[in-house]
């Protein structure tokens, strides 16, 4: 199913000009995989960011040190910021940013295991941003964000 949705994507990003970056945290670089495991993808896609850490967010994309210490990494303002960057630092003109708690540990009351927040924007568009709970396992939660933002590419 992945590979499918991963190949319809590329069809899209391709026939609308787009070449696509990703700046992802709790999906480890999937996002990246998939569109990488299809040949010819260098045609739409330009590059991957796997920023685990809250310092690579910083040094890799730009995300502030406030928006981090005030809202969290996992937050709809860290992924606005994370999807920012990603544009700024390559070359695509479209990107799409994931940070989520995939478990099983580290929930909290307010940010709960499965909590994903979202980011997508086209150059020179405004941002968008969506935060989903996902319910399952690490795995489940992961491939769910990743079938999520797969999904909202389409629309752009």
């Amino acid at each position: 199913m992945l590979e499918s949705l991963a190949k319809t994507v590329a069809n899209h990003l391709l026939t609308q000009n787009l070449i696509l970056a990703s700046a992802e945290s709790c999906t480890g670089g999937w996002v990246a995989k998939l569109m990488t495991d299809i040949a010819g993808s260098s045609a739409w896609f330009d590059r991957g960011f796997v920023t685990y850490t809250n310092e690579s967010k910083q040094d890799l994309l730009g995300v502030n040190s406030a928006t981090l210490e005030r809202y969290g990494a996992v937050s709809e303002q860290t992924v606005a910021e994370m999807v920012s960057g990603a544009l700024i630092h390559s070359s695509a003109n479209i990107a799409v940013a994931i940070s989520g708690i995939a478990g099983p540990t580290g929930g909290s009351k307010e940010k709960p295991v499965g909590m994903v927040c979202f980011a997508w924007q086209q150059k020179d568009q405004f941002v968008r941003v969506s935060t989903q709970y996902f319910k399952g396992d690490r795995g489940s939660v992961r491939e769910q964000a990743v079938v999520f933002i797969l999904e909202k590419m389409m629309e752009c």
